[in-house]
């Protein structure tokens, strides 16, 4: 069955073939190959004296139809989960990509002449009205205000502050950063060290006034064992550790 094809330009091989598909009703999911590739031909043979740079990209896919067409003709081949293949898969495919984006570009296409359609005016309103803020009436405004109605808005206020408070956070105490003379702290402990050629090391931390002495008395100890001026040694885990002082008094 052959059909007159009007030669216009197309913007390419799958716009030829859309073209063909809509003009023949068929589905494009279940394309007759035999009959639009009889249609495709005749129109390839309208392009011969065309530029060729145009015609070949039709040439290619005229070739494509060829092969699908034969392909049709032989036993159809199976897929690895044993489906029969259907060789126009793959030009169906990109049919329907290239519908997607021709129809896009349509709706874009009116969607800017709308746009050119539109008209839009600068502001020109006098400054004295753009800035115009309007009075307040006080009286106006608290005409229905009573006393009840006014220790009722600020108990619900007051609530909305006491939903706010974080019930764990609230109970915690000012956290205040404590200085320690850290010169001062080593002079301390190389002193007690000294004039105390024994001791357990409980008893130097307890006569720290603070967490943060306790951390760097501690810290000061450990440089002390570092340099060889203590030993420690303890009998078991739940014995004090003791210190030996290595400092002549």
């Amino acid at each position: 069955m052959a059909i007159s094809v009007k030669l216009q330009a197309f913007e390419g091989p799958l716009d030829l073939l859309l073209h063909l598909i809509e003009k023949n009703k068929v589905d494009i999911y279940d394309i007759p190959i035999s009959l639009i590739t009889e249609q495709y031909l005749e129109y390839i043979d309208a392009l011969k004296d065309e530029d060729m740079d145009i015609a070949s990209e039709f040439l290619v896919m005229a070739a494509t139809l060829l092969d699908i067409k034969c392909r049709m003709l032989l036993p159809k081949e199976e897929n690895e989960d044993g489906q029969e293949e259907d060789p126009r898969q793959e030009l169906v495919e990109k049919l329907i990509e290239y519908k997607l984006y021709k129809y896009m570009s349509y709706e874009l296409k009116d969607r800017q002449i709308d746009a050119n359609r539109n008209l839009y005016k600068e502001p020109s309103i006098p400054d004295e009205i753009k800035n115009y803020v309007p009075p307040i009436d006080y009286d106006e405004l608290a005409k229905d205000m009573d006393l009840s109605r006014l220790n009722n808005i600020f108990k619900a206020v007051m609530k909305r502050r006491e939903d706010k408070i974080d019930p764990i956070r609230s109970k915690f105490g000012n956290i205040e950063k404590e200085d320690v003379d850290i010169e001062a702290k080593q002079t301390y402990v190389r002193l007690f060290v000294a004039t105390h050629k024994e001791f357990s090391f409980r008893e130097l931390l307890e006569r720290q006034n603070s967490k943060s002495e306790i951390v760097v008395t501690f810290l000061l100890i450990l440089e002390m064992i570092k340099i060889g001026e203590i030993e420690v040694s303890q009998e078991s885990n739940d014995d004090d550790i003791i210190i030996v002082s290595k400092i002549a008094a």
